[in-house]
């Protein structure tokens, strides 16, 4: 579909799997593997049955890729959902953590205030956050029981895509934006090249969506913690502990100082009952595991981190008759350590699988921003040691 004005690809699904394919879009024998089925194992956990955030029950995720050669789009959203069900009416507990403040989000002021999170969760480029709020409050107004609703805290973040997508158009809409969110759903996210990720870039390279997830063993609760990414930030690019970025030639001060700016939006989600304090704190544990993937938070970078748990038991309703809420059993804060852990896991191969999924893309600018060369980045860890056998 080489003449496409504007094409929707497919919503939280992998490319193939009933997806319009599009310029810029890979058909499914060219789908890129992610970094585990390469043999390249992050941390000691297990990943849950998709290693993606909908492995924590009830998530559901939808993306919407605006593709165009022809007018330099390639940009979009991704939507992130807790559940399924009216989100205003039926609020989730929720934390945000800042590591480096250079970025636009709304929605910031009231979850940390209250502690808990009543939209899904937006993600496209810098000039159409404005877009994704509208999507929102379109999306929250659709149901009847939000008749009276006057208010409503969406929660938007971003990436600059600016580099290879021509942003300043907003090819972004608020129907684009609807349209990820009413197609969310289950099972295995699309990552790489689509959503919000189709005009990102991180460490000097194409980079895009991903994800990945980890589940406890039972001795340790059993939960599970699943982490989506847009990565579009700069670095040290770290696999396994070895340093391919700079043995690629990409990396911070090698043209100039602005060579390490960019930004990264984390989205992490538990079953584990936790209330906003505690998601909070698991929060930073993804920025830690953004930093071990070799992320420096520059001063021009915009590294958030969003955190929500699904658990029913600690659902906010939006209106309800008694003036106290029912005592809430929540993860002792002597036991959240495996929780981090998972975090920080997960995060460091969501990371990676941004890079390794995506392909090329040619710019707005006519100029092509190349793939990482995984070939290359797998003779480095052979030579060091750290690549089990392919599956």
């Amino acid at each position: 579909m080489k003449d496409a004005k504007k094409t929707i690809l497919a919503a939280g699904v992998a490319v193939g799997l009933g997806a319009v394919l599009a310029s810029g879009a890979l058909a499914a024998d060219d789908v890129k593997p992610r970094v585990r089925d390469l043999g390249i194992e992050i941390g000691v956990l297990q990943p849950g049955k998709w290693n993606a955030i909908t492995d924590v029950e009830g998530v559901l995720v939808g993306q919407v890729s605006l593709i165009d050669d022809a007018k330099g789009m390639n940009t979009g959203v991704t939507a992130i959902l807790p559940h399924a069900e009216n989100v205003f009416q039926n609020k989730v507990p929720a934390g945000i953590f800042l590591g480096n403040a250079f970025g636009k989000m709304t929605g910031y002021p009231q979850v940390k205030e209250l502690g808990n999170l009543e939209t899904p969760i937006v993600l496209t480029n810098t000039l159409n956050v404005a877009a994704g709020l509208d999507g929102i409050i379109d999306y929250t107004f659709s149901f009847p029981e939000n008749a009276d609703v006057r208010s409503v805290n969406g929660v938007v973040g971003e990436t600059n895509d600016g580099g290879v997508n021509d942003i300043r158009s907003r090819f972004v809409k608020s129907s684009d934006v609807l349209a990820a969110i009413e197609g969310a759903k289950t099972g295995p996210v699309e990552e790489g090249v689509v959503g919000a990720g189709c005009g990102t870039v991180a460490f000097g390279f194409k980079a895009g969506i991903g994800t990945a997830s980890r589940v406890l063993p039972k001795s340790m609760g059993g939960w599970t913690v699943g982490v989506l990414v847009q990565s579009n930030f700069g670095g040290l690019l770290n696999v396994k502990g070895v340093e391919v970025g700079k043995t690629l030639g990409r990396y911070p001060y090698q043209k100039e100082i602005e060579s390490a700016d960019g930004s990264i939006m984390m989205i992490v989600a538990t079953d584990a009952p936790l209330d906003g304090r505690n998601l909070e704190r698991l929060a930073k544990r993804a920025f830690m595991g953004m930093t071990k993937s070799g992320g420096i938070a520059s001063n021009g970078s915009g590294d958030f981190v969003i955190a929500f748990s699904t658990a029913k038991n600690l659902r906010v309703p939006h209106n309800a008759d008694d003036l106290t809420l029912e005592e809430k059993k929540l993860v002792r804060n002597d036991d959240m350590t495996p929780i981090f852990m998972a975090a920080i896991e997960a995060t460091e191969e969501a990371v990676l699988n941004s890079l390794f999924r995506a392909h090329d893309v040619t710019g707005f600018d006519g100029k092509t921003v190349t793939a990482l060369p995984v070939d290359q980045v797998l003779g480095m860890l052979r030579e060091h040691g750290v690549l089990k056998d392919a599956k």
